[in-house]
Formats: C-alpha cells, sequence, structure tokens
C-alpha cells in the first residue's frame, strides 16, 4: 500500500463534512453546508442561554444550552432521514427533505429569549399579553433575518423551500411529505426527535437516571401511510418518553426554588423594560440578536439610576434571599371546574386576612399543569404501530395490550402559591387555607405539603 502524501489519494469524502464531539450523541457528522449556518450570530447567540433557564441554579449540572440542543436535534432528524431513505426507498423521497429537515431541527430554537422558556411564559406573556408571542414566532423572525442577511445560505433553497422549513420549525402540516413533520416538532402525538434530544441531554446534565431508550424508537420506526409508525413492542418504550418527560418537569423544570427564581427573573426584567425596551425585541430580530442570558449582567453592572428595582432583585438572587415558597395543593379531578382562576387568585387569598398587612403583590400563584404533552389526553392513542410480519398494515394499541400499570389519568393541576417577603409566609398560608375551605367538603382531604 503507497502510503504516500499524494493528495489525490484523500476521498472526497474528507472535504464534504465536518465533525462535532458530543457527550449524548457521540461524534456528530454534518456536511459543510450546516456550518454556513451555525457560524453565524443568529446560532451563536444560543451558546448564551441555558437549556434549562433558572434551573441552572438548584441543578448546577444543568449548565448545557439551547446551542449544543440545535445541533443534537439537527444531528437526529439528519440520521432518522437518511435512515428511512435507505430503509424504505420504495418511498417518494423529497429531493431536498433531508436538508430541510436538517435546517429546520438546526433553526427550531433560534427564537428562545433569555432563560427559555421564562421569556416567553412569564415575561412577555404578562407584559405583552396582546402579541400571544411564541418562540416559534421568534424562530420564523430570526431564520427569515438570518437568510436576508446571508443570502448566499440560500444554496439550492428556493423559496418553497424556505416556507417548508418555518413549516417543519412550527409543526404546521402541509402536503409536501407529510411524515417529515413527525420529527422536528410532531403535533400528531408529540414523538419528535427534539424531545429524543433534550431528554437524553437534560437527564444527563441533570444527573437523572432515565430508561427511555430513543435510539431504538428510531431505529424500529417506518413510514407507513404518510406517518411515521413504531413497531409494537416500542409501545412501553414510549410510556417511558412520557413518563420521563413528566419527571423532569415534575423534579426539575418546576422545582420550588427554580420557580421562585422564575418569578424574581420576571420582575426584574418587567422593572427593567422601561430601560432597556426588552419586550420590544420580539419586533426586530436585530434587538433580538442582543437578548440572552447576559442581559442580567447589563442590568446588574448598569449607572442607569432607573434600573435600581431591577438590580435591587437581581442582587437578591446573588445574595438567595428568594422568593419563598408558600403552600401547594393538588387538585382533585372533581374539583379543576371549581378551583379555576376566577376563583383561586392573589385578590382572593387575600381577602381572608385579618389585619395581617397583606398586599396584592405579596401574593404569586402558580397554576401547574403537568401532562404526557398533549394535555389531558394519553398521546400513545395517537400513535400507530405495525408488526414485522405484516410491514405495511398500521394499527392503534390499547393500554390494556402494554400494561395494566399505565396511568389511567395524564394531566394533573397543582396550585402553588409563593410570596415575595419571607415575613408574610405563616399570614398567606392561613389565607390559603381558609379558600380552599370553600371548595373542599372534608377538611382532611387537604394535604398541607409544608407540614
Amino acid at each position: 500500500m503507497n502510503l504516500n502524501n499524494d493528495s489525490t489519494n484523500i476521498p472526497n469524502f474528507y472535504e464534504k463534512f465536518k465533525r462535532i464531539q458530543d457527550p449524548i450523541h457521540g461524534l456528530m457528522e454534518f456536511e459543510d453546508w450546516i456550518f454556513k449556518f451555525i457560524d453565524t450570530e443568529h446560532f451563536q447567540r444560543l451558546r448564551n442561554i441555558k437549556q434549562l433557564g433558572t434551573t441552572y441554579y438548584v441543578y448546577p449540572g444543568a449548565s448545557h444550552n439551547r446551542f449544543e440542543h440545535c445541533l443534537g436535534v439537527a444531528h437526529l432528524s439528519r440520521s432518522l432521514v437518511k435512515r428511512i431513505q435507505e430503509t424504505q426507498p420504495e418511498l417518494e423521497h423529497d429531493e431536498n427533505g433531508l436538508k430541510c429537515v436538517t435546517l429546520a431541527a438546526l433553526c427550531h430554537d433560534l427564537g428562545h429569549g433569555p432563560f427559555s422558556h421564562l421569556f416567553e411564559s412569564e415575561f412577555i406573556s404578562r407584559k405583552r399579553p396582546e402579541v400571544n408571542w411564541t418562540h416559534e414566532k421568534g424562530s420564523k423572525m430570526m431564520f427569515e433575518h438570518l437568510l436576508n442577511k446571508y443570502v448566499d445560505l440560500f444554496d439550492d433553497l428556493d423559496t418553497d423551500d424556505v416556507k417548508f422549513v418555518e413549516n417543519l420549525i412550527a409543526g404546521d402540516r402541509t402536503h409536501r411529505s407529510p411524515y417529515l413533520f413527525d420529527i422536528v416538532a410532531n403535533k400528531r402525538n408529540s414523538i419528535d426527535v427534539d424531545k429524543f434530544d433534550y431528554l437524553a441531554r437534560d437527564c444527563y446534565y441533570l444527573g437523572i437516571k432515565s430508561v427511555f431508550d430513543f435510539s431504538r424508537l428510531m431505529k424500529f420506526s417506518r413510514v407507513i401511510d404518510d406517518q411515521i409508525t413504531y413497531y409494537f413492542k416500542e409501545s412501553y418504550n414510549i410510556y417511558e418518553l412520557f413518563h420521563t418527560r413528566y419527571s423532569l418537569h415534575k423534579k426539575a423544570y418546576n422545582h420550588r426554588v427554580c420557580k421562585a427564581i422564575d418569578y424574581m427573573i420576571r420582575d426584574a426584567f418587567l422593572e427593567a423594560d422601561s430601560i432597556l425596551k426588552i419586550s420590544d425585541s420580539i419586533f426586530d430580530a436585530n434587538e433580538f440578536l442582543k437578548m440572552d442570558d447576559t442581559i442580567l449582567n447589563r442590568i446588574e453592572f448598569s449607572d442607569d439610576p432607573g434600573l435600581k428595582k431591577s438590580k435591587d432583585i437581581i442582587k437578591r438572587i446573588r445574595n438567595r434571599d428568594l422568593y419563598k415558597f408558600v403552600d401547594e395543593f393538588l387538585v382533585p379531578n372533581d374539583l379543576k371546574d371549581k378551583l379555576t382562576e376566577k376563583e383561586i387568585n392573589e385578590e382572593k387569598i387575600i381577602s381572608y386576612q385579618n389585619n395581617d398587612g397583606l398586599k396584592l403583590d405579596d401574593v404569586i400563584v402558580n397554576r401547574l399543569v403537568l401532562n404526557y404533552g398533549m394535555k389531558s389526553e394519553n398521546p400513545v392513542d395517537h400513535v400507530k404501530f405495525y408488526d414485522k410480519n405484516i410491514p405495511n398494515k398500521v394499527f392503534k394499541l390499547e393500554k390494556s395490550q402494554v400494561s395494566y400499570l399505565v396511568p389511567e389519568q395524564f394531566e394533573e393541576l397543582n396550585i402553588r402559591i409563593y410570596t415575595k417577603d419571607r415575613k408574610k409566609i405563616d399570614p398567606i398560608r392561613k389565607c390559603f387555607k381558609e379558600l380552599l375551605k370553600e371548595y373542599i367538603s372534608n377538611p382532611k382531604t387537604y394535604y398541607n405539603m409544608t407540614n
């Protein structure tokens, strides 16, 4: 074998691909064109947005960012589509389908603001409720801005391809390659590679064990009737997917202390908005490029006297003088229609005070709704399965065909109460209990989690 330095012996393969080492997926391989998108300020901005927002303040291992998550989702999307194309050549594969779905996966989180979901669900929803803004809308704005700024990135993508990528990000199905909409943002049954990556990645960095195996699910997937179906023996693995998601929300994402810090950062943003125009950024991609987790430092080290209230809140976070959890009530199903926001709110709670000096601003009511990804529905009811012996016929599975131990209920409501002033914990808890007595016939059924 001739091992000389003749460059003609080097395969072209090495000129077309680059690799990224990842702790979750190992060596991830991408074509060169992907790096044109990665190496833009739009995508690099994601390095400064924590994947789990304030969870990092409770779980110090949760230091990973949207940047590596998006790379992981792009890797899994590309891998899954390539596998389908190779194992099912009889399908009419979209010529640009692989490229479009990989790009959609890469760019699906471009619209996340500082501290990820906190920006969308706590700050913007409070400051700009009339806009009904979502991070998916933000991703579309940033993707279009990226393409307008770097026209050469279009390469062989035409206008229809760009629209297709945006639809894939939003999960808005079209007639073009319907099964590709099951990959990045699957609104059919909520099984997609976005979850595959963040469940594995979050568990790894949180130090939480998971038995869900996404690699098996990908291996035993098959396109039938224009949708991705799964081998029926993977049904319990799918339940494990949704149970893992629920567990992470229960134990980590919505940890009591994480939520308290969420409210503090939200309030810091609200106080700073008149000066920094944070909420205006959702309408201007150039301003949104400046929006990442470092905004706390911008506020903290600013000399602007108008930011004093915001700075004081951030100082409380630094000194661990946090808003305090007061009490909670896990709402039984028969009370969900009664304990609405109209009935359980800050104003109603303080109305039960007895000269305690409570103000409306002292109380925060958190209505925590946890589910398996499709509200009160069982998402597995929307999954189609196949049998290897009859590979082109799909069917549904009843829970009784999987296990008698799978959940009977798929959504829960937990009402949690916080206060900004730790000295007012006891009177607020007393008021909350008195309010609940109006709806609970047997007070003994109320279990005080703080005792």
